[in-house]
């Protein structure tokens, strides 16, 4: 089917040699499009016009296993496991070459530039709160709510099930029996100050924001 949704990861092995032998190993059963490492090599292991298996269980805005419908793209970082880091700019301005020219080629909107832990909230983190999704969102790569403070930490009567009816309307799956997942992958994408599923007024003022943005792209 037609490429509608971009995925970054991380791969969250301790050196982006051991990713790239995984990805290529056919027992594991697991792929990506591109690696980008820290150095900003690209690399290509799977064409864009083939299925790669990065996402697994997934779902974004009522599309489910988004392999066959998205790019995946795997930046080496030793990830949340084996010392996560932040991505050094030679890493991100590879990527932000290599998004653009992926987006040049497929209709991609904004509101399906996504992290891993988007579209599976329950078991996945990557890229994760040291990820500059505004600096891409500055390049055109995804959306970015710009001027929205989310310094206020007080929480607000009834913010959990505000908070879960905006995550839908973005696009998220959101477990009713614990929204704080889809939170935190929201919080980590969006809201990068504080990532613990907390509904709190800072939250909700970026959820509302990229909600606005979501449903006019």
């Amino acid at each position: 089917m037609p490429v509608d949704t971009l995925i970054l990861h991380y791969t969250d092995m301790e050196t982006g040699q051991a990713a790239i032998d995984r990805l290529r190993d056919p027992v594991a059963r697991v792929s990506s499009h591109y690696v980008v490492e820290e150095d900003g090599q690209v690399f290509r292991l799977v064409p864009e016009g083939r299925r790669a298996f990065h996402a697994g269980i997934s779902h974004w805005r009522g599309h489910e296993l988004l392999n066959g419908r998205s790019i995946g793209i795997e930046l080496v970082n030793p990830g949340h496991s084996c010392g996560y880091r932040p991505f050094p700019a030679l890493q991100m301005a590879a990527l932000a070459d290599l998004c653009l020219g992926i987006l040049a080629r497929h209709r991609i909107p904004a509101r399906n530039v996504v992290a891993h832990s988007d579209v599976s909230p329950d078991r996945k983190r990557d890229p994760g709160e040291l990820f500059d999704w505004q600096g891409l969102a500055s390049l055109g790569i995804g959306l970015w709510p710009e001027g929205v403070d989310g310094n206020d930490l007080s929480i607000v009567p009834g913010g959990m099930e505000r908070a879960a009816g905006l995550l839908r309307r973005i696009g998220y799956p959101v477990d009713p029996a614990r929204p704080e997942l889809a939170l935190s992958a929201f919080q980590r994408h969006w809201r990068q100050e504080e990532w613990g599923g907390r509904a709190d007024a800072g939250t909700l003022a970026r959820l509302e924001a990229v909600t606005a943005l979501a449903e006019a792209d």
